[in-house]
């Protein structure tokens, strides 16, 4: 890389002039949008001075704005522009590490921050940086290291439930006979209410339990829905603990006769992970035919090292925990088909016209999501309203158009898709001529986004879509993103 310097980039003069101006016009209002967390209108605007007088300042105040709206991908493509524009121009490196380390790329970040520190020896917070991502990326080379696959112990066999004790000063809600029940889940519910923890005994051991389950289900799960009988599809909860509390009281607490299906992203950016993962589970466990869960992105490793959970298990918990969720999470299934006639997934569709529904049962989904391939493209792709595929807004998997679903439902004799994935103004978006349906059901998303929730019900005799969209309702004085890695705030 080359050496950079800590220098301002100068704009145009002579007959430019009546074009920088205007385009400094655009950008104080693109910034001013972005103060008050417009993001998608400071993007437009940061476009449209682009257009008209381009500039390494705003291809990183718009790579920024990209960050915020998850489109990390192009976060990733105007910071390397505003490099290309200008080399010295240092902001621009810290955005591209922002959007690597969104990405889980922790190496090609640790790149741009030691440009940085060259760049200025004296500046104490791109010190602070630069050493942050170094110890994860020694981290991650002393962990593959020390891995060996054919050897490596399951964590799920090292825990010995059995000997920990559960004090008398505890007095939660406490398994019985070992086994999640209706009054231990309502309990459960009311304990994490009123901001306490579960006892680290009965967390293991549904962890223990929800992971042996897991281990002997299929990657692609088939759902009988009866024909008298309503089923609930919710989308991405993001930790959101007291919003999904408020689906049960609009939707009814989960139940044989009040069957759901939660579409990933359970965890990360929302503080209550913890409280959403574990309530998730006992009703899975509780309702194994009746209540289940998809694997999303966020259900992997790198995301919860940057954007919470890990921190908020090893906080509540320890490091031996968060550890065996990873173990868990990969023994989710990636998707669901309903009637015959609906495929649920996470992210969506894929760069391959000839994909089927059992090409997706023989992936092989024990592991940490790939950068490519069937699996990849369920977590991470997203529809596009124009035909044809497209590189992905996320830098991961790709975007689909209409023709792409239309193949696909074909080929696999389906009527629809549902997916989540994406933050949508009313919770919900139907794309694709009624055939690409997202959900979402994390309102006001990281507490300043202001869109509503949703969730889908439909009949099995008719598995017709039907919305329900709500409010935020009030949480706790705990910010969103509060156990992320500090890094990722400090860029961000």
């Amino acid at each position: 890389m080359a050496d950079i310097k800590n220098t301002q980039t100068q704009g145009g003069g002579g007959d430019d002039a009546p074009k920088k101006q205007a385009s400094d016009e655009a950008k104080d209002q693109a910034n001013a949008a972005f103060k008050k967390q417009d993001y998608p209108l400071a993007i437009d605007l940061y476009s449209k001075a682009i257009d008209i007088f381009p500039t390494a300042v705003l291809y990183a105040n718009r790579s920024i704005a990209h960050l915020k709206t998850e489109c990390v991908g192009y976060a990733l493509n105007d910071a390397s522009k505003a490099i290309e524009l200008d080399k010295t121009y240092v902001k621009a490196y810290y955005r591209r590490a922002a959007a690597y380390m969104a990405l889980g790329k922790f190496k090609q970040a640790l790149k741009d921050f030691e440009a940085v520190v060259n760049a200025r020896p004296t500046d104490k917070d791109a010190k602070i940086k630069h050493q942050e991502c170094n110890k994860i990326v020694r981290k991650m080379a002393f962990e593959k290291a020390i891995a060996v696959d054919d050897t490596k112990k399951a964590i799920v066999d090292s825990i010995d439930i059995e000997a920990m004790a559960v004090e008398n000063s505890y007095t939660g809600p406490r398994l019985e006979n070992g086994k999640v029940s209706v009054q231990f889940m309502a309990e459960l519910m009311e304990w994490y209410k009123n901001q306490k923890v579960l006892h680290r005994k009965y967390a293991f051991k549904i962890l223990v339990d929800i992971e042996r389950y897991l281990m002997n289900q299929p990657t692609l799960i088939d759902v009988t829905i009866p024909e008298d009988k309503e089923f609930t599809v919710c989308g991405d909860i993001h930790g959101q603990f007291y919003d999904l509390l408020n689906i049960f009281r609009i939707n009814g607490i989960p139940s044989e006769d009040n069957p759901y299906l939660f579409n990933g992203d359970f965890v990360d950016r929302g503080s209550f992970s913890v409280e959403c993962i574990f309530v998730l589970f006992g009703f899975k466990l509780l309702y194994p035919n009746h209540f289940f869960l998809a694997r999303g992105n966020h259900e992997s490793a790198s995301m919860n090292q940057m954007y919470g959970f890990d921190g908020e298990v090893k906080a509540k918990y320890n490091a031996q925990m968060a550890e065996f969720f990873t173990e868990v999470y990969n023994w989710l299934p990636l998707c669901h088909c309903l009637n015959n006639r609906v495929l649920v997934m996470h992210g969506g569709l894929f760069s391959n016209d000839e994909v089927t529904l059992d090409d997706i049962r023989q992936v092989d989904r024990n592991r940490q999501p790939p950068d490519e391939g069937i699996m990849c493209e369920l977590l991470w792709s997203d529809p596009q309203p124009q035909y044809g595929r497209s590189p992905s807004k996320r830098g991961v998997g790709i975007q689909f158009g209409p023709d792409v679903t239309d193949k696909f439902l074909a080929k696999n004799k389906l009527d629809y898709v549902i997916r989540s994935h994406e933050v949508k103004p009313e919770g919900y978006e139907v794309a694709h001529d009624g055939k690409c349906i997202t959900v979402f059901s994390a309102p006001n998303y990281c507490d300043s986004i202001g869109n509503k929730g949703a969730f889908i019900r439909m009949k099995g005799n008719q598995m017709d879509p039907k919305y329900t969209t709500y409010e935020a309702v009030p949480h706790p004085d705990v910010r969103p993103m509060a156990y992320a890695n500090q890094i990722l705030s400090m860029l961000c």
